[in-house]
Order: C-alpha cells, then sequence, then structure tokens
C-alpha cells in the first residue's frame, strides 16, 4: 500500500473537475487535484522514491512501481520553464515532502494557465485507490489517496 500525499497546500477538488480532458478523463490515471494556495510555494514529493520524469511543470516519483504525477496547473507546459525552478534532478531518490519544484500559481494564473495541480496514479485503476481527498483544505504532506 502506498500512501499519496499532497504536494501542495490548498483545496483538494475532484480530478473530474479539472479543466482538462486528459486530466478529468482520468487518462493518465485516477488521482485527485489541489487547488493551490496562491502564493509562491514548492512543490514537494508525495511519496519516497526516484524521480523518473522532471520537466519545470511536472514530474513523476516512483515507489516501488507507482508512478506519481503530480502536474502544477494546467497547459503550464506552454509557460516553457518560465516561473518555474527545478530542485532536484532527474534520477534522483526523494524522500515524501523533499521539495522538488519551485513556483507561484499566481503567475501562472496570471499568465492566463489554470494552477490546479492534477496528482494522479499513473497506470493505476480507479479501484485501485481508496480514501481518495476530492474537498476540503490540505496542507503538503496530507494523505489524499492510498494506493493498493
Amino acid at each position: 500500500m502506498t500512501t499519496v500525499t499532497s504536494p501542495l497546500a490548498g483545496r483538494a477538488i475532484a480530478l473530474a473537475s479539472v479543466p482538462d480532458p486528459v486530466f478529468s478523463g482520468a487518462m493518465v490515471g485516477p488521482g485527485t487535484a489541489i487547488d493551490p494556495v496562491r502564493e509562491p510555494s514548492e512543490a514537494v514529493s508525495p511519496v519516497d522514491g526516484v524521480i523518473v520524469s522532471l520537466h519545470p511543470h511536472a514530474f513523476v516519483v516512483d515507489e516501488n512501481g507507482h508512478g506519481v504525477l503530480t502536474h502544477l496547473g494546467i497547459d503550464t507546459v506552454q509557460l516553457n520553464g518560465e516561473g518555474f525552478e527545478l530542485l532536484v534532478n532527474k534520477g534522483d531518490t526523494v524522500t515524501r515532502g523533499q521539495s522538488i519544484v519551485r513556483w507561484d500559481p499566481a503567475a501562472v494564473e496570471a499568465a492566463g494557465k489554470s494552477p490546479v495541480c492534477p496528482v494522479v496514479a499513473l497506470e493505476a485503476t480507479a479501484d485501485a485507490l481508496s480514501e481518495l481527498r476530492e474537498d476540503g483544505e490540505v496542507k503538503a504532506g496530507d494523505s489524499i489517496f492510498l494506493w493498493k
């Protein structure tokens, strides 16, 4: 069982309400999303594991074959890394709560993009997740779902 924790402080929302059909349709996997507080912050690792994919706007941490995607905002790839600072390297081993990317959700919003952050269990089935948080305030490190 893998406990996946929130990479950010904000409000948990259902993945289905994310303004992007790839995420809202769970095409990359099930999960939840965080509507982040609008202040400069650091997105942290939601699990212990290895950084297997790293971009300014998104990262995947793999814990024992469970790849967890954190996507910082919607369509933020179009910002070409502007406003994002990588704090680790691909291949690094990280611990839950370790800072991965520094960014500013308010700046993302000012650039015309949604700052909502999907947190997805890659290649999982919906029934593999339990205790899914889809509402309420969360702090970085709070449990947002369990993956069996």
